[in-house]
């Protein structure tokens, strides 16, 4: 099967040099083009013809949103994942509306982020699938925290996730009296694994939309990263 054709559309060149190592580790993914400019960008488009596009919000032109409806206005078949550091509601609203697979505020996590690419990965494949669709083919691929309360069957996890350490996270979440979120180390102690091997659970069971992360700051230190379920 062909590689997946990505390209980078980010105006920092170390950044997008980054996202292109980040790419690479992951396979079936091969790094067609890398565009500094909205302008470079459109003609890249057209001569590269992405599969997939890794698109920054802010330029010094202006932002991506436009480009990003021109794509679904001509009707490409080139789907978006916006990485950016806005937080704002807005771009996040305009971006979801515009048809973006997914968003990813930047520093990107290399978890995170190749859970992201695994996850369009089976999307893609299920595209060019030529044969009829059934309800559950639909779900998904469309709203695939829908399925997320279940553990994923160890044919479809990425490399690194065992179903059997997975469920035992999901089992952790699943308690009603957790509230406050849970931090890697939190979870690691109550399943007895690492830290390092814990967080690479939590970023694919947030890539899944079974738990989502957050910021929590404390009265002294560095912010906690904690994951809460969805």
């Amino acid at each position: 099967m062909n590689p997946i054709k990505v390209m980078i559309v980010e105006d920092d060149a170390k950044i997008a040099d980054l996202h292109r190592r980040f790419t690479e580790k992951v396979e079936g993914f091969e790094v067609v083009a890398i565009a500094q400019g909205l302008d470079d960008a459109k003609e890249m488009i057209e001569i590269f013809e992405p599969d997939l596009i890794l698109l920054d919000l802010y330029f010094p032109e202006g932002t991506s949103l436009e480009m990003l409806r021109e794509i679904r206005t001509k009707g490409l078949e080139t789907d978006v994942i916006l990485i950016t550091a806005a937080r704002e509601m807005g771009p996040l609203k305009e971006a979801l509306r515009g048809g973006v697979f997914d968003y990813i505020i930047k520093p990107v996590i290399l978890d995170r982020f190749k859970a992201c690419l695994f996850r369009f990965g089976k999307y893609h494949s299920r595209l060019r699938n030529p044969e009829t669709l059934e309800q559950k083919d639909v779900d998904s691929m469309r709203h695939p925290s829908s399925s997320a309360s279940a553990v994923t069957p160890s044919e479809d996890l990425p490399k690194g996730i065992d179903p059997l350490t997975l469920k035992k996270v999901q089992d952790v979440f699943k308690d009603p009296d957790i509230e406050n979120g849970l931090g890697a180390e939190d979870v690691g102690s109550l399943i007895g694994a690492s830290r390092s091997t814990t967080r690479r659970y939590l970023e694919y069971l947030v890539s899944v939309g079974f738990i989502y992360p957050d910021l929590v700051y404390g009265t002294v230190g560095r912010p906690e990263r904690k994951y809460f379920r969805n």
